[in-house]
């Protein structure tokens, strides 16, 4: 049985998770197509956010849910932390715009930061930098894509892939120097950048500058140079490549043996990258998420919605040790182990401790 990971850099104060509440756009669009590579995906539907819907409306969904659920005072909320890469605006920042939008505090700390795949690994690590060092005392961490409005609808590749949604995690510190999120690990190779881009609409490529091009490839698949391109094969090869890695590293770091996980949860890309991955990690023992049938890949939102379910199907069990890792565009990736048992109940729902004596 692994020991206790003791914080060592909290000062007696362990930042963790509280609670996590999610959100989807009504809209579904069902995927068509190939049904072959529909059933490789493993995605059969996705939810669209509205075409005149921005990032910080879903973001403002998913944290009136958390605030509601979980009855939270967003008053008592010091630090707003937003992870996305469809801003509202490229000026100002969109965590600012939420900040007010939800009612939270003017002394609340707000600000953005751009990442995608393994952006809530990110997120985690930031939260828990401000909270033990007393920066903040009690964080939310927002995670919101609208991918749809830069995936072309005539695109059968990048279309099918990517839902939009939104998420809002709660945290903040618990006394005490047991570790609550450890063993972080993170690594960055820029030379992958345009495995995944939208190559014009930044100041690299201004709108006023840079004409649209349309382009139709040998499937009969048509985009823009304004919308998502994806190098399938080579985001496959530097997953295959990175994250066992990752996780070896993650998990020598924690002192963690596969076999004392509760769960493992990777960025829930597609079926079948993850179902490689989960041999290719050795994790064929270890529950091992994987289900991204009706929402598809949410981005820097795929581990919390996981996260989300799964405390809900696991609602008798406290969940203590968990693989968290994040990898994809950037190229980026990141990895950590999260103790949930901190979690608050949903409003007339049981503790975690009280789950675990039923």
């Amino acid at each position: 049985m692994q020991s206790e990971r003791i914080n060592e850099a909290g000062g007696g104060r362990s930042a963790c998770i509280r609670a996590i509440a999610t959100y989807l756009p009504p809209t579904v669009e069902e995927n068509e197509g190939e049904a072959a590579f529909i059933e490789k995906l493993g995605i059969r539907a996705r939810h669209i956010a509205a075409e005149d819907a921005a990032a910080s409306d879903l973001a403002v969904q998913a944290a009136e849910e958390l605030f509601r659920a979980y009855g939270i005072d967003r008053k008592s909320i010091d630090f707003l932390l937003l992870c996305t890469q469809t801003p509202d605006y490229l000026v100002p920042t969109t965590a600012c715009i939420l900040q007010d939008r939800i009612g939270l505090p003017k002394t609340c700390g707000a600000l953005d930061y751009n990442l995608g795949c393994s952006g809530y690994v990110y997120g985690l690590a930031l939260s828990k930098g401000l909270l033990e060092t007393g920066l903040s005392g009690r964080l939310l961490l927002v995670t919101t894509s609208i991918y749809s409005k830069y995936s072309a609808k005539e695109d059968g590749i990048v279309r099918p892939l990517f839902g939009d949604g939104a998420t809002a995690t709660l945290l903040e510190c618990m006394p005490g120097k047991r570790a609550h999120l450890d063993a972080f690990v993170f690594g960055t190779d820029g030379a992958g950048y345009d495995k995944i881009i939208a190559p014009a609409g930044g100041s690299r490529a201004m709108p006023q500058h840079v004409p649209v091009e349309r382009e139709e490839d040998a499937r009969g698949n048509r985009r823009t140079n304004y919308d998502l391109h994806m190098d399938g094969t080579g985001i496959t090869l530097f997953s295959m490549r990175t994250v066992p890695s990752l996780i070896e590293k993650t998990l020598s770091r924690s002192g963690t043996r596969r076999e004392d996980l509760d769960y493992a949860v990777f960025h829930q890309a597609n079926k079948y990258m993850l179902e490689r991955l989960r041999i290719k990690c050795g994790l064929e023992d270890v529950p091992f998420y994987n289900d991204v049938k009706d929402i598809g890949n949410t981005v820097s939102g795929t581990l919390p919605f996981a996260l989300d379910r799964i405390i809900e199907s696991e609602n008798t069990k406290v969940l203590k040790h968990v693989l968290l890792a994040g990898f994809g565009v950037g190229l980026s990736w990141g990895g950590c182990l999260a103790d949930l048992s901190a979690m608050l109940p949903r409003i007339g729902e049981k503790t975690a401790q009280e789950r675990e004596k039923i």
